[in-house]
């Protein structure tokens, strides 16, 4: 199970840190995995992090800003998102690859968590 939280609203050019929330019998050999989804788009995968080596890999419209981080024993997973533009606005989901392979594909992410909104003024 996990559970997003800690969006809001935020100017362009701003910072705001998610966090997430893991739990499960699988969590040490998964990937955690952040998404979102626009307005009238589909969902897409952003950033992620492998819970084997800390190996982390981002979708090019978040990289150089955004960064993926896990603590807790893995147990939390945070994304600190700096330099925000009015486009990052969406709706954020984590969710995990249990299964993960070492091989990092957005469509293998199936445990999905309630996701918090992030909306970057103009």
């Amino acid at each position: 199970q996990l559970q997003a939280f800690g969006g809001g609203l935020v100017q362009t050019g701003g910072s705001l840190g998610l966090s997430c929330a893991v739990s499960g019998s699988r969590v040490d050999s998964s990937a955690i995995g952040w998404f979102r989804q626009a307005p009238g788009k589909g969902r897409e995968g952003i950033a992620a992090i492998s819970n084997w080596d800390g190996e982390q890999y981002y979708d090019d419209s978040v990289k150089g800003r955004f960064t993926i981080s896990s603590a807790n024993k893995k147990r939390m997973v945070y994304l600190q998102m700096n330099n925000l533009k009015p486009e990052d606005t969406a709706v954020y989901y984590c969710a995990a690859d249990e299964y993960f392979n070492g091989a990092f594909y957005w469509g293998s992410f199936q445990s999905w968590g309630q996701g918090t909104q992030v909306t970057v003024s103009s």
